[in-house]
């Protein structure tokens, strides 16, 4: 069993909200729960927001994080799915401030960096890597949801790098 922090990864979008729960203790990672918020296509953004907020509410509540991470905008070629992406990013940093939540924001390529080791993977290889690093026995699906796991890894990785980073500092300084 492991017995260590609980981080929730975030992968927005207005459509779709991938959301990945993983228990980090020591150098074993456990996944909790996974899935995708969906909002429903036609429906005004405010409504679609309101329930993204609504369902990060909840997973908040049931799960306790210790911890949220969340993939920052990629810019693509749509700047108007970029605009909808922030807004969702929105909603889910709104619900982690009225709750207490510290959170951190990773680049695609940083989480891609911290599951795969380069920040050029493509879509399965991180889906896979997703799946040795929490033992699980086939790559999470949906996408939104192994993106999401992979997100919630990279803050897992960070916390015990920065731990070991500040003691080596702080040996140094003595």
């Amino acid at each position: 069993m492991v017995s260590g922090m609980i981080v929730i990864g975030i992968d927005p979008g207005t459509a779709s909200t991938g959301y990945g729960v993983v228990e980090g203790g020591g150098s074993v990672l456990r996944m909790v729960a996974a899935g995708v918020i969906e909002t429903p296509a036609g429906v005004r953004l405010e409504r679609r927001l309101a329930e993204i907020h609504g369902h990060v509410v909840d997973l908040f509540a049931r799960h306790a994080p210790d911890a949220v991470a969340i993939e920052e905008l990629y810019f693509g070629a749509n700047a108007r799915t970029a605009f909808a992406v922030g807004q969702a990013r929105g909603v889910v940093l709104l619900a982690a401030g009225q709750r207490g939540i510290p959170s951190r924001s990773y680049t695609p390529q940083q989480v891609k960096g911290a599951v795969c080791g380069h920040g050029r993977a493509g879509k399965d290889q991180v889906a896979r890597m997703v799946a040795r690093l929490l033992g699980l026995s086939e790559p999470p699906s949906p996408d939104h949801a192994a993106d999401a796991l992979a997100v919630a890894i990279c803050e897992c990785n960070r916390v015990p790098l920065e731990r070991a980073l500040a003691r080596t500092a702080t040996g140094a300084r003595a």
